[in-house]
């Protein structure tokens, strides 16, 4: 029986202690039993991707369209990418320099789509459409893409390519809401960049938003441009007016 009893004490003993080093890793790091599965995921998202931007045609716009005119014609490519789109299916690529971050966008933000990356909530715009555009990540598990997104600062750039266009947006700062806020979904009447994660880590109580606008667009086959120029024109027209 005492030996049973010790047996017992040092398997708990062990149990104890693997419990609290797998913790510490996951807390650290990150779940790496779900980030192999993300990690295969994302390797035939990618090979997706790379074939949709092969045989994507791009709308070619002419050098001498005014910038609200290029701005028009990626707002089609966009609302057209867009209805074409099906849900788990890879759409983008994200690059976050200050997260480390460079993955496959997949389309929707259910459980199945972000298990195997950052995802877009399909009521948001796609990039490009003038609207709300919102990607949703996991911190802890399935490769973490948002693990340190707390990290992020004002002025950090974002960009996500598309096949159509390039889109370079940077950081104007950030809100912690609760999980139920729906507000944050509401789009303006321009463009808007959210990624949200769970917040605080390890916890859904709330979600933390950074908030990002952009500052460059690279149409596949025209000219890039400052999308804030029309903006910044239309309010000195209006001063001197």
């Amino acid at each position: 029986m005492r030996r049973r009893l010790r047996l017992l004490g040092t398997f708990l003993v062990a149990a104890g202690v693997l419990a609290l080093v797998w913790t510490v890793v996951v807390w650290r790091w990150q779940d790496p039993f779900t980030a192999l599965y993300t990690h295969w995921e994302q390797g035939k998202l990618s090979r997706s991707l790379e074939r949709q931007f092969e045989s994507y045609r791009a709308p070619r716009i002419p050098q001498s369209l005014a910038v609200a005119g290029e701005e028009r014609v990626v707002a089609r490519a966009a609302l057209a990418y867009r209805r074409a789109a099906r849900r788990g299916q890879a759409i983008g690529r994200i690059v976050v320099p200050r997260l480390g971050l460079n993955m496959a966008v997949v389309n929707g933000t259910d459980h199945d789509s972000l298990t195997k990356g950052p995802g877009r909530y399909l009521g948001s715009a796609m990039p490009g459409q003038n609207r709300l555009v919102y990607i949703a990540g996991h911190r802890t598990t399935y490769l973490a893409p948002f693990s340190a997104i707390d990290h992020m600062r004002k002025g950090d750039r974002v960009t996500i390519r598309m096949p159509y266009a390039t889109f370079v947006y940077a950081v104007t700062g950030y809100r912690i809401v609760r999980s139920d806020d729906l507000a944050v979904l509401h789009s303006p009447h321009h463009e808007l960049l959210e990624l949200q994660a769970c917040h605080p880590r390890f916890f859904a109580t709330h979600r933390y938003i950074v908030y990002a606008l952009p500052v460059r667009v690279m149409p596949a086959r025209g000219r890039p441009y400052d999308p804030r120029r029309p903006l910044a024109e239309a309010a000195t027209e209006g001063a001197s007016g």
